[in-house]
């Protein structure tokens, strides 16, 4: 039998459906799934795997909190960090070219843009002149991640440039090393840097403004066999890697294993290498009075 009212039929049909359908379970709709949580940029410590918040490690000077692990600090936030006030930075000026034309697997201008890309830096040394605690001076630093720290034309411009002010001004000269050693797409032009800068260095020398070395995780090759190894003061932090040729270099010369803790620099201080280990958060106030000391003067509280 044929309903008088088809549209009524259809319109009971499609209420009967809508008031059938499932309701949706409101603990589902509620779920919030892991993925979608925010969580802090953490840091693994390559000494005990533990996290860190980046936050924190900035704050503890990247020591690790949980087993003291100094890890590796750019340029920039050392010398931050290190200075009370940054006054000027030094040898901006100073770009890097191609002289050699050189390529191994990339060509060195691409090398050099993706180390800027990566560290925001435009070369391996940062130089800047501050003030510690009342006392003037210049610093520099070296970047580990930019080509491993080596040392090129441009590095050897910005060291040269900041010890020649240190001794117009007869201000004392601080270095963070923290290299490879030179670098060789530059050739032999890198390996002047090793003259340069050491000559630079006894010009402070014979004029007695002081040059004091700080040398940090890792110092390897013609940095060590130059400006790292000529300060009056040579300090180091917790086991810090020190040496001319690597460890595994080593190794596979004298065909022997060396074991810890070989060119760390608590071996280092034994053999009299260094003079000093100083913990990161002491390095500040350590620096201030060994610099006082050089300079004669005395700190009156």
């Amino acid at each position: 039998m044929t309903s008088p009212n088809p549209q009524a039929d259809t319109a009971e049909h499609k209420s009967a459906i809508w008031l059938n359908r499932p309701v949706p379970s409101v603990k589902q709709d509620r779920v919030v799934t892991p993925s979608a949580v925010e969580t802090e940029p953490s840091t693994e410590c390559p000494n005990c795997h533990s996290l860190t918040t980046n936050t924190s490690l900035i704050f503890n000077q990247y020591v690790c909190p949980d087993c003291d692990h100094h890890l590796t600090m750019s340029a920039r936030n050392r010398l931050e960090w290190f200075f009370d006030s940054v006054t000027k930075e030094l040898g901006q000026e100073f770009q890097t070219g191609n002289p050699l034309k050189f390529t191994d697997s990339k060509p060195y201008p691409e090398r050099m843009t993706q180390a800027q890309a990566a560290t925001g830096e435009s070369e391996a040394l940062v130089a800047m002149q501050g003030v510690i605690n009342d006392l003037q001076l210049i610093a520099c630093a070296f970047d580990f991640k930019f080509m491993g720290g080596s040392m090129g034309s441009v590095v050897g411009d910005r060291f040269v440039q900041a010890a020649e002010i240190a001794l117009a001004e007869r201000k004392p000269f601080v270095c963070f090393a923290a290299s490879g050693g030179a670098r060789m797409q530059e050739g032999l032009l890198s390996l002047m840097q090793m003259a340069r800068t050491s000559a630079a260095i006894e010009r402070l020398r014979l004029a007695g403004v002081p040059y004091v070395v700080v040398l940090t995780n890792p110092v390897y090759g013609g940095v060590t066999a130059s400006l790292a190894m000529l300060g009056d003061v040579h300090i180091s932090e917790p086991r810090a890697m020190i040496g001319f040729a690597g460890k595994r270099v080593i190794e596979q010369t004298v065909r022997e294993v060396l074991d810890e803790p070989f060119q760390r620099a608590e071996f280092l201080l034994e053999k009299g290498t260094v003079d000093m280990v100083t913990h990161r958060h002491e390095l500040k106030q350590t620096v201030h009075r060994i610099l006082l000391k050089l300079l004669n003067i005395t700190k009156v509280a």
